[in-house]
């Protein structure tokens, strides 16, 4: 289960949701500036790095090697869930995970203030230093923690290694090896339990035929490789990533869901081309409650944006979505959808590789009518006006993908579950797939509620 746009889309609901039919819940990427939130009855669970399959209690949870763990953000959350009487006995760790220091932090802070006009918007985490050191190999794993003596003298070399650059560079104070080194071992301890091998775990839950969900951070235009780069994440988000990330092959991997917003946001620098900074905007932001889980920052909002949903297809080879926050679009007249891009006095259709490219792109815009009418309480597709079922159906048929479940609100039971993504039928045929529009056209909106959004 991957998010199809830049990221924030409801994944943590999502994975909650398909939890309830998974053996094992995997996460694969990202650090703790990665955030979801699941809202059960009168209590909110806010996670960053513990995948929200914790939430069930026989269910297997594993923290995997393409994962940046910092030990102390983990605590916490095992602190907090266990407050709650929730189990925290079916956490596995990657012994192979890289672990996010104090250095991370500190020059991850220093080196976005460094780059003033031309910042990032990164979460000053620590993760995109820590995924550095991973690639330099200087970086401290999982496993480096269980070993103390082995831990304390890696440690020692590294932190006065990075004292000169923190120092010389950015002018800030040194650490201390020893407090570093007191600090993890204590870290090292209270994790220690729940550190194996993550890979071997995984297959044996294949070889015993149990069901597997992978559950993926961020979001595709995220993605270090195929996102809006440079205003990316440091790993890397798409399906693709699963295999890397958790340690399995291709072969392994059956189905792929994406997860998408009813419109769209992003957090942080970069280009936008449906991003509304109206009314519009402001609305769809405080119905939809978009203040990020990790940085607490307002996010941009804007139209759904069909170029990027067809990308998001193509990249991931994606089977079905999920669509969320639907009922954010209950109050507005009209909606529009993005379904082509103008560059250059031409037509794009394809989400361009080209940043710079994409950076000068004008959304060409559908405009849908808006249904005027609470969907909160639709529990079926039956139970929704028919212009919010015509809106559904114009989606799928631009991204040419079913769509398998829609998301009405926070909590689990607003939900309609059209196809259950993993013991339903694959690759149903929940949509219409109409032509592709000629050059200078726009795509014509559906005009009748027959969709086929049940097989």
């Amino acid at each position: 289960m991957i998010g199809a746009q830049w990221g924030d889309e409801g994944k943590g609901k999502i994975t909650d949701l398909l939890s309830r039919s998974a053996d094992v819940v995997v996460r694969y990427q990202g650090g703790v500036n990665a955030g979801h939130t699941v809202v059960v009855q009168d209590q909110t669970f806010k996670l960053h790095l513990i995948p929200s399959g914790i939430l069930y209690p026989n269910t297997k949870c594993i923290i995997g090697s393409g994962t940046v763990i910092d030990p102390k953000v983990l605590i916490q959350e095992l602190d907090q869930l266990e407050a709650l009487k929730i189990s925290t006995r079916n956490l596995l760790i990657s012994e192979t995970a890289h672990v996010t220091m104090p250095y991370h932090r500190l020059i991850d802070q220093a080196s976005e203030e460094r780059r003033g006009d031309h910042k990032i918007g990164t979460t000053r985490r620590g993760i995109g230093p820590t995924y550095a050191d991973k690639s330099e190999r200087t970086g401290i794993r999982v496993v480096d923690l269980m070993e103390p003596e082995h831990m304390k003298k890696q440690l020692r070399w590294t932190i006065n290694y990075k004292n000169g650059i923190l120092e010389k560079l950015y002018d800030i104070q040194p650490l201390d090896p020893e407090e570093v080194i007191a600090e993890y071992l204590e870290y090292a301890e209270r994790l220690r339990p729940h550190v194996v091998d993550s890979s071997l775990e995984i297959y044996e839950a294949f070889r015993h035929r149990r069901n597997i969900l992978f559950e993926g951070a961020q979001g595709t235009l995220l993605d270090l490789d195929h996102g809006t780069y440079p205003y990316v994440t440091s790993s890397n988000p798409v399906a693709g990533g699963a295999c890397v990330g958790a340690g399995v092959g291709p072969t392994m991997i059956d189905r792929v869901i994406g997860v998408a917003k009813a419109y769209t946001t992003r957090v942080g620098e970069g280009p936008f081309p449906t991003e509304q900074l109206g009314d519009v905007g402001q609305m769809l932001c405080d119905r939809g409650a978009e203040f990020g889980t990790t940085t607490g920052r307002q996010r941009r909002c804007g139209w759904f944006d069909a170029v990027i949903g067809r990308y998001a297809v193509r990249i991931n080879g994606l089977d079905c979505l999920a669509i969320t926050k639907l009922d954010v679009l209950d109050e507005l007249d009209e909606i529009k959808v993005c379904v082509a891009y103008e560059l250059d006095g031409q037509q794009c259709l394809d989400f361009p590789g080209n940043a710079r490219q994409f950076a000068h792109c004008r959304p060409i815009y559908k405009t849908i009518p808006g249904w005027k009418q609470s969907t909160a309480d639709c529990r079926t597709l039956e139970d929704l006006p028919m212009q919010a079922l015509d809106y559904l159906k114009f989606l799928a048929e631009l991204m040419e993908v079913p769509i398998a479940i829609v998301s009405l609100g926070a909590s689990r039971d607003q939900t309609i579950i059209v196809e259950d993504p993993i013991h339903g039928p694959k690759r149903a045929l929940l949509y219409t797939k109409g032509e592709q529009p000629s050059k200078g056209e726009q795509p014509a909106a559906p005009n009748s509620p027959e969709i086929h959004l049940a097989s």
